[in-house]
């Protein structure tokens, strides 16, 4: 196989119920990644918005292929010739009080060329703290990816990480990402070590792109956006604030981890 490397890049926001100020730091950052030589971005879940209630991005929801919010992705791809993953965005749907929660692929033409509506909706209640996603979001229900230049992109959004069956479902990947808002409390706990299973159960890259740090609306959200290889080392980690996470997706590799251990051939279910 012939020695290839791509260089991928996780982008670490703390976003705000604005979304201008969140639009402002993602261009600076996508900016950022690809001079650094990123041919891939990807951006965390609800980047464009962290509403102070739940039911804030209802008025932020667009229709497909419509509004600023994908505008502005699709033309961040096409100026800085990458491929951009737009952590989540919410999409209308004809449910009154309802949206998807949607990942939208963009290639460096800026056209779309893959969609994902997050599958599994978290809820966690302990204490103060309490969340349900599901009282403003619809589940998606087709698993989703996408071919990349480099292989295979499997996508998935934050709670699905703990549903190793999207995964194995998603087929043989080079590369899966994570786009993630995951709090504080369950983030510290569990968020490593799911990223670190998924990467060495499927063997392949893992791209986790995090909201990280104190929201206006009281929320505190984990970050650790971080790159894990095939055999789950951790190649960069961003543990809190905005910023990047970068590194490359290495073919030869890719392709020596699952030749010498080749659990993916072994499977029996």
């Amino acid at each position: 196989m012939t020695h290839t490397l791509t260089r991928v890049a996780a982008i670490q926001m703390v976003s705000t119920p604005v979304p201008e100020e969140n639009i402002a730091t993602a261009k600076r950052l996508i900016a950022d990644a690809a001079r650094q030589g990123a041919e891939l971005i990807l951006l965390p879940e609800y980047w464009a918005a962290m509403g102070m209630h739940e039911n804030d991005k209802l008025a932020l929801a667009e229709q497909m292929d419509a509004g600023p919010i994908q505008d502005f992705m699709a033309d961040a791809a096409r100026e800085h010739q990458v491929c951009l993953i737009g952590g989540t965005l919410p999409l209308a749907t004809p449910l009154a009080g309802k949206v998807l929660n949607t990942m939208m692929v963009y290639n460096p033409a800026g056209e779309r060329v893959g969609r994902y509506d997050k599958m599994h909706l978290f809820s966690f209640s302990k204490g103060e703290e309490s969340y349900d996603e599901a009282r403003t979001i619809v589940h998606g229900t087709e698993v989703a990816t996408y071919e990349a230049p480099f292989g295979k992109v499997g996508l998935s959004v934050c709670y699905d990480l703990r549903f190793p069956e999207l995964y194995r479902a998603m087929g043989e990947c080079a590369l899966i990402v994570v786009p993630a808002a995951f709090t504080h409390t369950t983030g510290k706990a569990h968020w490593e070590i799911l990223l670190r299973a998924r990467a060495i159960e499927n063997q392949c890259y893992v791209l986790a792109a995090a909201q990280g740090g104190r929201h206006p609306n009281g929320r505190t959200t984990w970050g650790h956006s971080m790159l894990i290889d095939p055999w789950g080392e951790i190649n960069d980690v961003l543990p809190g604030g905005e910023g990047l996470v970068i590194g490359d997706i290495e073919a030869h590799h890719l392709a020596g981890i699952r030749e010498n251990l080749p659990a993916l051939k072994h499977r029996k279910l």
